[in-house]
């Protein structure tokens, strides 16, 4: 995908991902505006920056004014970032408040449409992190050399249509299951600790499925996988991973790959018209 040139403002949380997306939308010939917060993002993205901003979490106001200043068109969000930390009231500035207090909700998908609407009051556009680098979605099919065998192709299946579900309501992402029997459902903790609790709790075998959830915020808030998921996994001795294809990113995927392969963990790229949502 050709992507015109033009200032992109990242707002850089924690792991892996804000720094794929940094090389990324340098490599693409963008130029970097980037904000990091104390004690919650990954500092190397500065290295990548033409600009940069280090700033205390909850500070809206004072990022929205920087990316101005720089000349932003499109904002970028990646990264992990603590979430009952963000919403901490002691935390925010003005502007912060007035959005927190506006939502009818505290989903992730309310929270992240809000800030979404933010930075467009003021010109800025906001992208989803695939549009600026196409490399890192799910591809579809078997990305392992072993394929997923019946009874984990079953809860694949299942897996699927219980996270649609579940993402209706605005509940997490990712779902852990064994034969049938869901082991555990993502909640504020995230991916890698619901990984580990349902490892611990389904035993050996258990399949983990995410999925993007239906009126998810897509260009802020897809869901994604790499090394730690799988890794996780192995720890826990899992033996499937279902990601959806195209609407989910996979960061290192040559790496994950070659992790799940030394340990029988199967890698597959889920698609609507293979899965079964009745």
């Amino acid at each position: 995908m050709s992507v015109k040139p033009a200032t992109i403002g990242l707002i850089a949380g924690g792991k892996q991902f804000p720094l794929l997306v940094a090389r990324g939308v340098k490599d693409h010939g963008h130029k970097l505006v980037a904000v990091g917060f104390t004690g919650h993002s990954n500092m190397e993205v500065a290295q990548f920056a033409d600009e940069w901003r280090e700033l205390k979490l909850g500070k809206l106001g004072k990022l929205i004014r920087f990316f101005k200043d720089q000349g932003v068109e499109r904002v970028v969000m990646a990264g992990t970032i603590n979430k009952p930390r963000a919403m901490d009231v002691g935390l925010l500035d003005m502007r912060a408040m007035k959005l927190v207090f506006s939502l009818g909700s505290k989903g992730d998908s309310s929270i992240l449409g809000a800030l979404a609407a933010e930075f467009e009051k003021e010109g800025m556009s906001v992208s989803p992190a695939h549009e600026l680098v196409p490399e890192l979605l799910t591809p579809k099919g078997v990305l392992t050399s072993r394929k997923p065998t019946e009874r984990e192709r079953d809860d694949l299946n299942m897996g699927w249509k219980l996270a649609k579900q579940l993402g209706r309501m605005d509940i997490g992402q990712c779902l852990v299951l064994r034969e049938g029997i869901v082991a555990a459902v993502e909640a504020l903790e995230g991916t890698d600790s619901a990984i580990e609790r349902g490892c611990s709790l389904g035993g050996e075998g258990c399949v983990v499925v995410k999925v993007f959830k239906p009126g998810q915020e897509e260009r802020i808030d897809l869901p994604s996988a790499g090394t730690d998921t799988v890794m996780r996994l192995a720890a826990g001795k899992g033996a499937c991973l279902g990601l959806e294809a195209g609407r989910s990113l996979f960061f290192d995927q040559e790496e994950a790959v070659r992790i799940a392969d030394e340990n029988g963990i199967c890698i597959v790229g889920l698609s609507a018209d293979e899965m079964d949502e009745s």
